[in-house]
């Protein structure tokens, strides 16, 4: 792209609404926008049909490559280029990637037919934690993620980050209902916990299924726990008590897709 005006004070409206954006979940939510750093999630959304209302890219980078690909998507009014000092200022990271667009998120889709598998996350208060449980899901062919209130912001820097794309291929439904939702599914919920009695790798994962994955310290809540209709946990033959949460999860939504893909050669 062809660098035009650079902007550079940090009283310019364009970088006060970045940086505003970046920082505010309750700003996201009045405005209805989020901010998407970097090449990757720029992409995810114009492969998604989405096109940023703003695309401002570090003056550094504006003859990258892979930057002058994306800003060719962009409509010229709608391409800004800052500072490097600005478009870091706006970033949490050390080495900021130089790429930041803003863009409305993505609404939660419609389900087709009866969702088949379910993540619901209760209180996952560590962004990293959630946007790695988020494209762990979409890997694993979730139809939705439900977020209770208590989940970090979904639509942080940091969760879309971790996410890699995720939020542009999972329907996520944040401030949820878990218990009502769990009341409500059309199929097996599964509550996971540490200690549990009951190995995860015992249960038979095929068919309608939805996880609960609780909170880093505290777990699954008793309400929800009770309200499931198994609860299990992954054995620890070593001397720690527990995995991470966003590992765990793993675990548990991959023996799923390895039952879900082994069910048909049983049959």
């Amino acid at each position: 792209m062809t660098a035009g005006r650079v902007i550079r004070s940090k009283d310019n409206p364009v970088f006060k609404r970045l940086v505003k954006l970046a920082s505010s979940a309750r700003h996201r939510r009045e405005a209805n926008q989020v901010v998407l750093e970097g090449t990757r999630l720029v992409s995810a959304l114009l492969e998604h049909g989405g096109l940023p209302a703003l695309l401002a890219i570090a003056e550094s980078k504006a003859q990258a490559p892979e930057v002058v690909a994306v800003s060719r998507a962009v409509p010229a009014d709608r391409v800004v280029v800052l500072s490097d000092a600005l478009c870091g200022a706006v970033s949490d990271l050390a080495t900021p990637p130089g790429v930041l667009a803003i863009a409305p998120p993505p609404r939660p889709r419609p389900p087709k037919g009866l969702p088949q598998l379910l993540v619901m996350l209760e209180d996952i208060q560590d962004p990293g934690n959630l946007g790695s449980i988020l494209r762990t899901a979409a890997a694993a062919g979730a139809d939705a993620a439900l977020l209770s209130p208590g989940c970090a912001d979904p639509w942080s820097l940091k969760v879309l980050r971790a996410a890699m794309g995720a939020h542009f291929t999972l329907t996520i439904h944040e401030r949820a209902d878990l218990l009502q939702a769990v009341r409500t599914f059309r199929g097996r919920v599964i509550a996971t916990a540490a200690q549990a009695r009951q190995s995860l790798f015992g249960l038979d994962l095929t068919g309608p299924l939805a996880f609960i994955i609780g909170n880093e310290g505290a777990g699954v809540s008793p309400l929800l726990r009770e309200a499931a209709h198994a609860v299990a946990g992954l054995p620890m033959p070593g001397p720690m008590e527990s995995l991470n949460v966003a590992a765990a999860a793993a675990v548990c939504l991959y023996e799923r897709v390895r039952q879900t893909q082994a069910a048909p050669r049983n049959q």
